[in-house]
């Protein structure tokens, strides 16, 4: 399940993906947009910056944006670091794998088995789910509530 960081690391990177590029945002301005905490933000902030996903700059007009393209970042590769490992039980994970201990025989364990599908399906969306994707299916659902606003 996405944890609130995921979640709000996820509106974050939203947020730097929609400023005009050479910009920066501040925090706070994130915050106030989605109603978040500012210092549960910073720290979101400086793990994705450590990640690689996002940049600082220090000073009176600094603030975050992206360290890449919006077109570059994918959704799963950002969860990742944040919320850590995708799969829903660890014995199906391919990036921090560990065997479970009530586990007689892993290779016919029904639940691995399954719960190896579900990592998979996830997987495949978000690994191939961009930033830019991400404001491209904003943009498309605003475009059909605005339709049909103005056929109701």
């Amino acid at each position: 399940m996405l944890t609130m960081k995921g979640k709000y690391g996820l509106k974050a990177l939203h947020y730097l993906s929609g400023i005009p590029e050479g910009t920066v945002a501040q925090s706070v301005e994130i915050a106030e947009t989605y109603g978040m905490s500012k210092k549960f933000l910073d720290a979101i902030l400086a793990d994705l910056r450590n990640g690689g996903f996002v940049e600082t700059r220090k000073g009176r007009s600094g603030g975050y944006r992206l360290a890449h393209r919006p077109e570059e970042i994918m959704v799963g590769h950002a969860l990742r670091v944040l919320d850590g490992p995708l799969a829903p039980i660890s014995c199906a994970s391919r990036t921090a794998y560990q065997r479970c201990s009530d586990c007689a025989d892993e290779a016919t364990c029904a639940v691995r088995l399954s719960m190896l599908e579900v990592r998979e399906a996830i997987a495949s969306v978000l690994d191939t789910k961009s930033l830019a994707d991400m404001r491209s299916m904003v943009e498309a659902a605003s475009l059909e509530k605005d339709e049909f606003l103005e056929i109701s």
